[in-house]
Order: C-alpha cells, then structure tokens, then sequence
C-alpha cells in the first residue's frame, strides 16, 4: 500500500522523537497483558524478558511527553492520532497452557487479561486518545502448534470434521473475545465521545479455515510452512529457526508461517476483512476509501 513500518519504540530509544511523529510500535515479541508477579503467583514461568501492557503504557507516556509540550497539546496530538491496543493477551494464554496448565486454569486467567486491557484504554483516552482500535483474540484451536501440544488429549480435544480446529480451544477464544467485547461496551458509555472499534480476528480468521483453497492456500490451513516436522509440521523440540527445521518454498501457499503466526498471505485476508469487510464494529473504514485502497494496490486479490 505504500505505508511505511511502523518504527519500534524498544531499541529505539535513544534517536530523535521526530521519526515516531508518524507512528511508533510498542510491541515487544511474546508480551502479555498481565504482569510478571501475576505469573509468578501462578506457577507459570515466562522464558525470557517479558514487557506486560503495563510497561509499554509507560513507554507510550514516556515518548508522549516528547512529541508535545504539555497535557493540552497531549490531547490535541492524540485526538488526530489512530492507536491500535493489542492484539494482546494470546501470549498469556500461550505461555500458560504451554507451561502446562490446564484449560481450566487458564480460563480463570481471561477477567483479569481483560480487566487489564480495560484499564489500558480508560488510560489511553484519559491522556486524550479518541479512536482506538481493540482487537480480539484469534481462533487458537486453529493454530498447528496448539493442534501439536494438544494431540496427546485426543480424546477430549476432537477435531472439527469440517475444519480440522480444536473446537473446545476456539470456545476459548471466543469467551475471552465476548468479554473484551463487554468491557469495550462498558468503556463505550463512560467515554462516549471516543470511538472503540472492536477488530474481530477470530471472524476474520476463520472463513481461510473453512475454505482454505478458495482464498489460495492450496497446503491447507493447518500446516505451517516452516517447523519440525510432523502432521502439523511442528515439533515441540525443533520449532522453526532450528538448525533440524525447514522453511516451505511458497509461504503464500500456507496460513501459517511457524505454527503460532499467520503468513503474510493470511495476514492480508484477514486485514482485508477487517478494513473492507464486515469484521470491524463500528466500521474501520467507509465506501468512501475503497478507490484510496484499491490505487494502492489491496485490492480483493
């Protein structure tokens, strides 16, 4: 489309605040909404350095204070500006039931991820935030290294006949997504002059499950293009990057690149669905921009 990468606020501290005036990344690889010391009561090790919601807020207020001179100007400068908050929480759920904790302990993990999500926004619009786009979680009984980790419980996790996703896992998915949804509502009526759009990844996601050869995927949806081996080509011992692992020649032909994230292929139908289709509520964008997105080439294609 012609849009830059959004530049990384993380390793890029120390360089002029200029080049994040047109957007910064706060994203850090495997970050949770919760804290360190939530998991650290809960038994559930994090494998390396973890950056929670909490300490990229305080990155975001941090880098804020440089771009204007005080909280008026703060709120001027955030009312034209765009923040995506998520998605996030999937690295808490990954790191729990892969750490071996059962789905129900899990599940009682989703009201405080939520409450923390919440919590992010309420701040964000408090500083001067007025659109803000939330996305929900993604279909997890769909990805091949859950369907790998989670072939050992066959007999409790059954496939879906016509997709071949963990059902009971999706199930998963969707709790947390109804009740992010009922917080957003919550926030809606104590911040009505904000506009949250809620970004349905879950829905958006699921139609190349359904129908993976219709949108070009012609390995299939649950097969990763780089990995270990195996039905799933994951290998719990040998994940992709691994000396033993191998990448697939055509990405494009696979939804997913190493068994937890989508190909750039996969990518691109479900931000497709999401600024053009119906998977954004309210709407990412009006009738109106479709000729902007189509002379740039993101075209139904």
């Amino acid at each position: 489309m012609g849009i830059p990468f959004v530049p990384p606020f993380h390793g890029g501290r120390n360089v002029s605040s200029r080049i994040f005036r047109e957007g910064v990344n706060f994203a850090v690889a495997g970050s949770t909404a919760l804290e360190d010391s939530f998991f650290a009561k809960t038994g559930v090790k994090i494998p390396y350095a973890n950056v929670s919601l909490v300490a990229q807020l305080s990155w975001f207020k941090e880098l804020l204070s440089t771009l204007c001179q005080n909280p008026t100007n703060c709120k001027r400068f955030l009312e034209t500006s765009l923040v995506l908050v998520g998605e996030i929480g999937g690295n808490d759920y990954n790191h729990a039931f892969f750490g071996g904790k059962t789905e129900e302990q899990v599940g009682s993990f989703i009201p405080q991820v939520v409450k923390a999500i919440g919590l992010t926004i309420q701040e964000l619009i408090k500083l001067g935030a007025t659109t803000l786009v939330v996305p929900g979680n993604l279909p997890i009984g769909c990805s091949p290294y859950y369907l790998t980790y989670f072939q050992r419980y066959e007999e409790k996790y059954i496939q879906d006949p016509n997709t071949g996703c963990l059902n009971r896992l999706n199930g998963f998915s969707e709790h947390h997504n109804n009740l992010l949804q009922m917080e957003l509502d919550r926030i809606r009526q104590l911040h009505p002059h904000a506009t949250i759009i809620y970004a349905d990844y879950y829905n958006a996601a699921m139609p190349i499950y359904v129908s993976p050869i219709k949108y070009g995927f012609t390995k299939g949806g649950l097969t990763a293009c780089c990995g270990g081996g195996g039905p799933f080509n994951v290998n719990l011992s040998v994940p992709c990057g691994d000396s033993a692992s191998t990448s697939c020649e055509d990405p494009s032909e696979y939804v997913s690149w190493d068994g937890l994230h989508f190909t750039e292929a996969a990518y691109r139908w479900i931000a497709k669905g999401l600024l053009q289709g119906p998977y954004s509520s309210p709407h990412l964008i009006t009738s109106n921009c479709a000729s902007i997105f189509k002379s740039r080439g993101f075209s139904d294609h």
